[in-house]
């Protein structure tokens, strides 16, 4: 059995990782709001918002 060492191998999939991001952004945004659901115009804005921020932080040719 082979078993990967424990130190200095890591890799960011930042694709992956903003991701789970907008994953949590939505969730926040479901938990804040009044109503039993979030309602399209709020989940167009709030995907608005991760995409700026990934395309701030990784810009237009972020890929993995």
């Amino acid at each position: 059995m082979h078993v990967a060492p424990a130190h200095g191998t890591a890799v960011q999939d930042h694709v992956a990782l903003a991701e789970i991001e907008l994953c949590g952004d939505l969730i926040i945004a479901a938990s804040a709001a009044g109503e039993d659901r979030l309602s399209p115009a709020r989940i167009d804005e709030v995907l608005k918002l991760a995409e700026e921020r990934f395309l701030e932080e990784y810009g237009e040719d972020a890929d993995g």
